[in-house]
Order: structure tokens, then sequence, then C-alpha cells
């Protein structure tokens, strides 16, 4: 395409979506007649009418509104894009809203938009604290925190986190009572703290892998809870065997306040990370968040 062809499409779009020459030119800063021009040269050139102009009024003929719609996306593309090179003339601002899971805005979020906003007092953060897992185009939010396995293929994922494991823990009272399971598969002679996943309405079976083979065990005990933290003071008053992630449990267990078992039982997975659409076009203050996320092991 030539430079000259580009402007003229520019041209056809603003006549097309204003329906009137006088008001086209005046946004574009020509003259009725050089636009009137602009449009019919791009016309014989395509073979095709483009508009239907009345003494009162301009319309797209059908051609014409099929070229506005395929033009629309790609030249809002372009002043978006121009509009965030603009902004990075100025001091990084603006609102930026972020839904995460509890524990990751409480360890890692928080951490990070705190130093973010001491160093760029125009920058406002909102988390909203959910474990669902949020459209983010439709409630209009700007990213996520989620594990990483849990994020759609078709969003861009930040690693912001280091990877987890899910532990089987008790108290060291308990493992007084009752042996510790050498497989997943003892744990069906345990009292065990069954976590009800917030999401879905049901009770997390425990996951498990040896040898690149999956087991999931369904446990069951006196306690249910869709609450970790709650969970976790049940392991630590003996009411049985958990099965949270890592990141909960280390400094209870290097305490020594809970006992992992099983742990051979219980490979990495992908830690936290940061998601966002794949065509959003990133403001400065967003990629000041991107970057003060970033997880550098």
């Amino acid at each position: 395409m030539k430079r000259d062809e580009l402007g003229d499409l520019a041209a056809f779009l603003t006549v097309a979506e204003e329906r009137s020459f006088t008001r086209a030119a005046a946004l574009l800063g020509t003259s009725q007649s050089s636009l009137s021009h602009t449009v019919r040269r791009l016309e014989d050139r395509m073979g095709l009418r483009l508009l239907t102009r009345t003494t009162r009024t301009v319309v797209p003929t059908e051609a014409g509104e099929q070229l506005a719609e395929t033009l629309r996306p790609a030249f809002n593309d372009i002043r978006s894009r121009l509009d965030a090179l603009g902004a990075m003339r100025h001091a990084p601002g603006g609102t930026i809203r972020i839904t995460s899971i509890r524990h990751a805005a409480e360890t890692i979020l928080m951490p990070a938009v705190k130093g973010l906003m001491q160093s760029y007092p125009d920058i406002n953060i909102e988390i909203s604290v959910d474990n669902r897992l949020i459209d983010l185009v439709n409630e209009r939010f700007d990213a996520g925190v989620r594990l990483g396995e849990h994020i759609e293929k078709d969003m861009i994922a930040l690693k912001i986190g280091p990877e987890m494991r899910m532990l089987v823990v008790a108290s060291p009272d308990y493992f007084a009572r009752h042996p510790k399971p050498a497989t997943p598969h003892d744990l069906t002679q345990h009292r065990c703290i069954n976590l009800r996943l917030s999401t879905v309405g049901g009770l997390y079976a425990w996951e498990f892998e040896k040898d690149g083979k999956p087991l999931n065990v369904r446990v069951e005990g006196q306690f249910i809870c869709n609450d970790v933290e709650m969970i976790i003071d049940a392991a630590l008053g003996g009411f049985g065997l958990a099965c949270l992630p890592d990141d909960y449990l280390l400094p209870l267990i290097r305490e020594g306040k809970l006992v992992p078992v099983l742990e051979d039982w219980s490979p990495p997975f992908p830690g936290y990370h940061l998601y966002y659409p794949s065509r959003r076009l990133a403001s400065p203050a967003f990629s000041l968040l991107v970057n003060a996320l970033r997880y550098r092991s």
C-alpha cells in the first residue's frame, strides 16, 4: 500500500462515520472539495461506489459500510497506540484494576504496589480479592493474579512467583497419635481436613503424582472449610491432615509446627502469574506494574 492510499482510507472512514463532508473536512483540517476529490480517487482506484451523496446526506453504500467496518478496528488501534506514546511524555498515572486471590494479593501483589504507589503518586491501584476466575474484559479489570495452570491460553501470563507444590501436613501432636501415611492410599485411614472450593462448590480432590502418573484421592474427616487460614488453624490444632500449597505452609514447617508427608508424591507446578488480555495496549503505569511484579529467581 502506498502512503497516499492510507491517507485516502482514513479520509473515507471519517466521512463515513460523520455522514457529512462538512464535518469530516473540519475534523481533518481540509476543504470539502479536497476531501470529495480524495474519496472519488479512492472509489476510482477500487472500482466501487463507496458513498451515496445527496444535497443533505452522505450514506455509505453496502461496499462502503463493509470497508468502514474493516478499517475501523485498525484505525482505532493506531489511535490508541499514538495516545499511549503521547502519554509517555508525562508522569505515569491512572488507575489499574487487578483481581487476585487473597494469598497472592497479600504476599506478592501488595509489596509490589506499595513501592509503585510511593514512587509514582499519580498511579492508583484497585485490588479486588476474589477466588473466581474473572473475565477481565467483561468486568473491566486490567489484569489478574492466579496460579499459572488456571490461566486461559489466550492471555499473556507473566510469572510473578516461584513454582509451588501441594503439601500434605499435620501437627506433631497428630502424628504422635497416628502413623505417617507412606502412600496416598493410606489417607483413607486418616482424618483429613477437606477444602470446599469456592469456585465450583465441590470438595478438592487431593492431587498427587509419581513417575509421571497422576493420582487423585477423595479424603474424609470431621472438618470441611472453604478458607485456607482456618484449615491451617485446624491442622495446627491436631484435627487431621491438610493438603495446601506450600507457600502457605513452609514458614510453619520450618518452625516445626507442621510436619510434611508424601513429599515424593508432590511434584511442582506453575506458581502465581499476572495475566492480561493479549491485545491489551500497555500504558506506562501498567508497564511499571509488570516490571515491579516480574519474578526474578
